[in-house]
């Protein structure tokens, strides 16, 4: 009776499998029919791009996501000197030293970037955002300028910015000498204390007593210890000053003041070490049967740091960015890092019937295609530049107008890996020939052409520039605002002292000419 019963239902369900079954292969055959007979998929590279290169204005240089010290020399750009001025804090407020205080030692410690890799019980490290072995020296003076949180001109609501243009501001208020480190060129090598104890690479240097026990130890129970902004007010900082040891040569490190992996042995800072005596009884310092306790007490980099820069631009390329063809664009291309030289491409040309929207650019939404690829490939112009290793991997693109990066960044399927394999569908790594030489960065930019074509998003000019690190998403300031509206730089580019040469868009190689790309399905 139950399976009578049933014998409808199945049937009826049987129907409908075979239905679904007979739309679904008529659907798919349908569908294939439209997309073979009615859309065609073809390459536009015919696209009017202007692209030229801008030396910035000085650019915001303290809150980087890190910082840097040392000599950097580029065969092409010619050589960079980056100098530190950083603010030290207290690591508490008000100090008891004890009683019978006794200075052994100040130690400076700034770690490397480095990778530590663990192998039979021994661990080896490799240096990381370390640039040229030649050694430098490093003279380290006490400052006394003052390093404000807040600006006055905002009426101390907008945070004070610093430039990478004031060292001869900083120099005018120069301290002291502290001390100087003489030919010093990193070491990958661990920084053994004792039996249990290793620290990372890093700068280590042991520091005159003399001034630490005048601003530290002397001053216990006083209001310049009292808290961290008047301790800053009463000493001021240090001020580290670069050249090359033999004038030519050089290297530059990367380093994060505060690492925030909540570490404090990986953290920059200087170490007070003293001995101290706890008396009891009417016991005196020189009672010898009263012992030494062993005791440090720590000054901090978070306060505000700033580097500054002084470069010795290649006179040809100085004149070249100095009057750039805006109209018409460039044969070459510069981009270099740490005080940045940015290149700015523009899109689809002019606006002859002053519609507000580029005439190429209305020729393009008119045909209301899908745009299924857009790419800007930059080819590497290898006779001006020294190829190999110190050609940056990377360049990023940015959007200038907005100071934001483009809509392509958050659709890139690789944004979750680490840094160097991060986002290499958008900002495509620099392709390189067996020689190891670079050949060309591919950047695409899928997602903006489209929203231009089909959108009607502005057409804003874009800024190309070198990155350390294409996961960094923070933008610093220019002092000033230059044409065409650049008043943002990518933080990432001051970190990296590299640079290239690129192709224009002028350029009479017509193989290696900067173009858009547009890859798009059109129906007919």
């Amino acid at each position: 009776m139950k399976i009578k019963n049933m014998l409808p239902k199945l049937m009826a369900i049987l129907v409908v499998i075979v239905v679904f079954a007979s739309c679904e292969e008529d659907f798919n055959t349908i569908g294939s029919d439209i997309v073979d007979q009615n859309f065609t998929t073809e390459l536009f590279d015919e696209s009017t791009v202007v692209a030229y290169s801008r030396k910035s204005l000085p650019v915001q240089t303290n809150a980087l996501p890190a910082y840097q010290l040392g000599v950097y020399n580029d065969p092409a750009y010619g050589q960079s000197r980056v100098n530190l001025l950083s603010q030290l804090t207290l690591e508490s407020g008000d100090p008891d030293f004890g009683e019978c205080v006794q200075l052994d030692s100040v130690v400076l410690y700034i770690p490397f970037f480095s990778e530590a890799t663990l192998a039979n019980e021994v661990t080896t490290y490799e240096l990381d955002s370390v640039f040229g072995n030649e050694p430098i020296n490093i003279s380290i003076y006490e400052s006394n300028f003052f390093l404000r949180d807040l600006d006055p001109d905002s009426g101390f609501e907008e945070p004070q910015n610093y430039y990478s243009n004031q060292g001869q501001t900083f120099d005018m208020f120069q301290g002291e000498l502290i001390t100087t480190i003489e030919d010093f060129t990193p070491s990958n090598a661990g920084i053994v204390l004792n039996d249990t104890v290793t620290l990372p690479p890093g700068l280590r240097v042991n520091l005159p007593l003399e001034l630490f026990q005048e601003k530290i130890f002397d001053m216990e129970g006083s209001n310049e210890l009292i808290n961290n902004n008047n301790f800053r007010e009463f000493f001021r900082g240090l001020y580290f000053k670069v050249e090359s040891a033999d004038g030519n040569g050089g290297n530059l490190f990367l380093f994060d003041l505060l690492d925030g992996n909540n570490d404090p042995a990986d953290d920059a800072r200087i170490d007070l070490f003293y001995k101290s005596k706890v008396l009891v009884g009417g016991a005196t310092c020189e009672d010898n049967d009263v012992e030494f306790d062993e005791n440090s007490f720590r000054l901090n980099f978070n306060g505000i740091s700033v580097n500054t820069f002084q470069n010795d631009l290649n006179p040809g390329i100085a004149s070249a960015l100095a009057n750039p063809n805006i109209s018409e664009g460039e044969e070459t291309l510069y981009i270099r890092g740490g005080d940045p030289i940015i290149s700015v491409v523009e899109l689809f040309g002019e606006d002859l019937d002053n519609n507000g929207v580029a005439d190429q650019l209305e020729f393009l939404r008119d045909q209301e295609w899908l745009i299924n690829e857009a790419n800007l490939i930059f080819y590497v112009d290898q006779d001006k530049i020294t190829g190999g290793a110190p050609e940056p991997d990377r360049i990023v693109v940015y959007d200038i107008g907005n100071d934001t990066f483009l809509s392509d960044l958050p659709l890139d399927p690789t944004s979750s890996e680490e840094d160097f394999e991060a986002l290499v569908d958008h900002f495509g790594p620099l392709v390189r020939g067996s020689d190891e030489n670079g050949q060309f960065y591919k950047i695409r930019i899928t997602n903006h052409v489209s929203n231009l074509i089909n959108n009607d998003s502005t057409n804003v000019p874009l800024g190309i520039v070198v990155s350390q690190n294409v996961t960094e998403f923070d933008f610093q300031d220019l002092e000033n605002s230059q044409a065409p509206g650049i008043d943002n730089v990518p933080a990432a580019t001051i970190l990296s002292p590299r640079g290239t040469i690129l192709f224009g868009n002028n350029t009479t190689n017509q193989a290696k000419r900067l173009k858009l790309q547009i890859f798009y399905t059109e129906p007919n």
